[in-house]
């Protein structure tokens, strides 16, 4: 039959499938650096700060804003990485940018990588701490493309004192991209 013919020609391209996993602290130019990496490889972005600002932010508490946030941080992306897993298994490219400020956030992500044996780039954004202080207190003005949440002072300070680049250990054997955006 014509049909299965072209469809066993389809299914003998070989494609594979790959995660991008993009990292950096706050207001480094995550988002936009993702969006175009979206575009550019035909994936699914997922972003952790989109999830979290639909569905949690009406309920966010006035005291405890810490552990409730990361109790819901963690659903969260356990779902995003059991949609990126049956996405990449549908030959579908993905964009993850789900946070993982820490060493130890990564290695759990990157063990579960391994496990379910996907193609992983990681892309490092960073800029210099004044420049991205600058960037955040314009998107929470201009509220733009990549707005999802207003990031105060305090919330900027913390989560880029949170931040840990990646070291020569956790990039070994990885490929991993460091990326500036001062300019």
């Amino acid at each position: 039959m014509p049909g299965d013919a072209s469809r066993a020609e389809f299914s003998a391209i070989p494609r594979e499938p790959r995660l991008h996993l993009v990292l950096g602290p706050v207001g480094a130019g995550k988002s936009t650096f993702a969006e175009r990496l979206a575009r550019d490889h035909r994936a699914v972005r997922l972003t952790l700060d989109e999830w979290m600002t639909k569905l949690f932010s009406q309920d966010r508490p006035d005291h405890g804003v810490m552990d409730w946030y990361i109790e819901r941080t963690v659903r969260c992306i356990e779902v995003i990485w059991t949609l990126a897993t049956q996405m990449i298994d549908h030959d579908t490219n993905v964009v993850l940018e789900i946070g993982l400020l820490t060493r130890r956030e990564r290695e759990g992500f990157f063990e579960r990588v391994e496990t379910e044996g996907a193609n992983l780039t990681t892309y490092v954004i960073d800029a210099s701490r004044d420049v991205r202080r600058r960037r955040v207190e314009e998107r929470n003005r201009a509220r733009g493309s990549t707005f999802s949440m207003v990031v105060p002072p305090a919330i900027f300070d913390l989560a880029s004192d949170l931040w840990e680049s990646p070291d020569a250990a956790e990039c070994e054997g990885r490929d991993v991209r460091f990326i500036r955006t001062d300019d």
